[in-house]
This record gives C-alpha cells, structure tokens and sequence, in this order.
C-alpha cells in the first residue's frame, strides 16, 4: 500500500467513537482490583493478586494489562502470586512525551519490583513485553528467576505501513492523530490467525486508551525511541530458564524470528502453537495458561533436559 491511499485511508476512519470510560476498563467485572503508583515520574495502574511465587506479565506494544485477561486467574490458581501493569504510554497509566527507550522500561519495571519489595519474579513477555522482559534479564540477571517470552519482539518486527509512518517527522503527528474505533478493530483483528475469534468489547478495551489525547505522542515516542531489534548476540550469558512459545500464524513477528531468539537462549524449550497468530495470550489462553503454568511448577524450579517433551505431552 502505497503512502497516499493509506492516509486517504486514515481520513476516512478519522471518525471517533466514544470510547468506554475508566470505571469500566479491565479488570473491571473480575475479582481483579487495579492499583495506581507512580514510579520513575509516571503513574502507573497495575493488578497484584494471589500469594507465593512471584509472576510478572508484560504486554506488548499498543496494548494493556487486558492482554492477560484469560491468563492470569489460572496462573493465580496454580498457587502464584499474578502481578500485571499498564506499561508507561499504554493503557491507563500516564503517556509522557519521552521515557521510551529500551533502558527506560527496564528501570521502570525495577522501580515496579522495588515498590513492592519484590528481590526478584519471574518475567512473562508479550511481543514488545518479551523484548524488555529479556533486556531486564540481560541488565538484572539476580532479579530474574525464570523467562517466559511469548512472540517476542527483539529479533525484529514486521511493522505496518500505517505504524512505520507513525514515526516519521511531520507525518508522524498526522497519521497518529487519526485514530478510530474501526482502525482499532482492524489491527487487532490483523494479528489473530482467526479473526472472528475479536469481540466487540475486546475492541473497547483496546480502543479506550487509543482516542485519549495523549496516547498519539506515546505512540510516536515508542516508534522513535524503542528498538525492536537490540537483542541479537546478547541473550548467550543468560543461565535462567526459559520457555519461548509463538503462534505458528504469527505474521507480525514471524515464527524463524522466534527461533532464531530461543537458539541464543542455553536453557529454553520453544514450542510452537498451531492455529494462531501474534495474539496468542487471547487467541488461545486455555493453552497458553496451560504451557506457562507447567513451565513455572516443573522447569523454574529444577528444568529437566526433556521440558519441551513434558510440556508438550502434559494433558490439556
């Protein structure tokens, strides 16, 4: 698609919807309570629940702790304690003009840790999640107990038009500045294998956070801040264990690029998912939960050489 039908495009879905209000954003109607702390200058609104080991999940880029929605109740039940936020610029917590770079997340995820007197979790990632999940690995190393990387960014990313364009000088405003409910449903339902699987509250909970003012300067901010590619060469050293899981449809960020990160990874099972696409915490959450709660009670704790083998023949 070339530049000009693509913002003639954008014109037309400039339209707005009225977005849900903050009351009713997730986890409102669960058994899930939202907190707010401000942390290195943003405020942040973050999940805490359960009790025992530590898991921390990190959504990916343009999205929210509602990424999670389908995992983290079972993960809870499985006798862990859950801990979720809405990452600087996403979400509900605050969208300053800069603080994006990859360093940037991983000091505010620290500053998470430390405000709640956490030594160390284990770390649960999400496209760009993944990707500052690994990097705080890499800086932290005795702050994190194990890794779970699921269609990481970090290896790179195939980016929309739409998204590229975001990022460039004087175009960039324009472009995110046109933002509507339709343009939401559109690209959430790009990275599902299976789009019907999208519901139209889904597309409410995503599109609440895009129609606010600021979310267009975050947007850009991330776009010229943040690399998606820093992690080739680096993950070698890491002696935790980890657990790589990617949709076999993902076209956002494709499967050898999930293969290419777990080779560098000394301790890893990698394992695909069939059926789905770059969504895969909410295409198929009964079996992401599954996968990560196997790997969090038998390949934390004592990895065995054979952890691709069991999580894959665990019953479902």
């Amino acid at each position: 698609m070339t530049v000009r039908p693509t913002l003639a495009l954008l014109l037309i879905c400039a339209c707005r919807a009225a977005p849900v209000p903050s009351a009713a954003r997730y986890p409102a109607g669960t058994a899930l309570v939202a907190h707010r702390i401000r942390l290195e200058g943003t405020e942040i609104r973050y999940i805490d629940a359960g009790r025992g080991t530590p898991v921390i999940f990190l959504h990916g880029f343009g999205a929210s702790m509602y990424v999670w929605r389908g995992i983290l109740s079972p993960v809870e039940s499985a006798g862990f304690r859950v801990l979720a936020f809405d990452n600087r610029g996403f979400g509900s917590s605050e969208k300053p003009a800069h603080g994006y770079g990859n360093t940037d997340y991983v000091r505010l995820l620290i500053a998470f840790m430390d405000s709640l007197h956490l030594p160390d979790a284990i770390l649960v990632g999400h496209s760009m999640g993944g990707a500052i999940a690994a990097e705080c690995a890499i800086s932290y190393p005795g702050r994190v107990r194990g890794l779970v990387l699921i269609d990481a960014a970090g290896f790179g990313v195939r980016q929309p038009l739409v998204l590229r364009m975001a990022g460039w000088p004087v175009v960039g405003a324009l472009v995110s500045g046109l933002r509507s409910r339709w343009a939401t449903d559109r690209l959430l339902r790009s990275i599902y294998a299976d789009p019907s699987k999208v519901r139209s509250e889904d597309v409410d909970q995503y599109y609440a956070p895009v129609a606010e003012p600021e979310f267009g300067r975050a947007l850009r901010g991330v776009l010229r801040e943040f690399r998606f590619d820093a992690l080739p060469g680096r993950l070698a050293d890491l002696q935790i264990p980890a657990l790589v899981l990617w949709g076999e449809r993902d076209e956002l960020i494709p499967p050898r690029l999930g293969r290419a990160l777990a080779s560098e990874l000394p301790r890893v099972a990698y394992l695909a998912v069939p059926n789905a696409g770059h969504a895969l915490p909410e295409e198929v959450p009964q079996e992401v939960s599954r996968l990560v709660v196997a790997f969090l009670k038998d390949g934390v704790p004592a990895p065995p050489h054979n952890l691709a083998s069991r999580l894959t023949t665990t019953g479902r």
